[in-house]
């Protein structure tokens, strides 16, 4: 199985994981150690970010 490009940027899924308090787990064992739970909130942080900057158009 390839493997796709990242739509979200590494910066914004840094800055939502230090939000939601799972920095410390990417940092030390990476984002493969993140849980399911923890990758979906990031997810659905990202989607309200991008609905808010969507509406503010």
């Amino acid at each position: 199985m390839s493997r796709q490009r990242s739509i979200m940027s590494d910066r914004l899924k840094t800055e939502i994981a230090k939000e939601l308090g799972v920095y410390n787990t990417v940092e030390t064992e990476g984002w493969g150690s993140v849980s399911s739970r923890n990758c979906g909130n990031i997810v659905k942080k990202a989607i309200e970010i991008a609905e808010r900057n969507f509406e503010g158009k």
